[in-house]
């Protein structure tokens, strides 16, 4: 019988993925020991009015780019063959059954997802199905009664509507892998003319 499998669930628009998204997931495997990542980009979040700036496809490419030199990253497309929006706890139901117990389930996500959790639609299942491994910058998380928590400190810089804005605005911005910013710069994503 194979040992259980320590597996993270990573979603987000990935609109675009850039090195901070990948420095967080490399210390969620190194300090929770983690087997593999799955990163599972969205189609539309229920907590945002807009759909992503990139279309599917492109978003990805530039993932399959960005995530290529990790091994223990896997790319699932899982939500975004589903009508939006994007809700977490159909996706760990949905990577519950691939990995039961005694499977250990992550979900990783940013400290100011963890306070709005509250809202989140059937958030108690996903306290019953999953650890979360919360990033926080200069705060550390609080624990929640009944949610098992995991801290780890991310203070990379970067951010996606950042970088869009340089794009935007003529510029090559820093925080993006190699191959995703050549790949973006090929087929003129982000820029203000389409």
């Amino acid at each position: 019988m194979p040992a259980p499998r320590r597996i993270a669930l990573f979603g987000g628009t990935f609109d675009p993925v850039h090195e901070g998204h990948l420095e967080v997931a490399q210390k969620a495997v190194t300090g929770l020991s983690l087997d593999c990542i799955y990163f599972v980009p969205c189609r539309q979040s229920p907590h945002k009015d807009s759909r992503p700036a990139a279309n599917d496809a492109d978003r990805l490419t530039l993932l399959t780019l960005a995530l290529e030199p990790f091994p223990w990253a896997h790319l699932d497309d899982l939500e975004l063959k589903k009508p939006p929006p994007s809700y977490t706890w159909e996706t760990v139901r949905e990577f519950r059954k691939r990995f039961p117990p005694p499977n250990t389930l992550f979900l990783l996500i940013g400290q100011d997802q963890w306070e709005k959790l509250p809202t989140w639609k059937n958030h108690d299942f996903l306290a019953k199905n999953v650890e979360f491994i919360v990033v926080g910058r200069q705060d550390r998380p609080q624990p929640r009664p009944g949610y098992h928590l995991h801290p780890i400190e991310g203070n990379h810089p970067a951010s996606s509507s950042e970088i869009r804005r340089q794009l935007r605005n003529g510029k090559s911005p820093s925080w993006l892998p190699a191959p995703v910013s050549s790949l973006i710069r090929e087929k003129g994503l982000y820029s203000a003319t389409p």
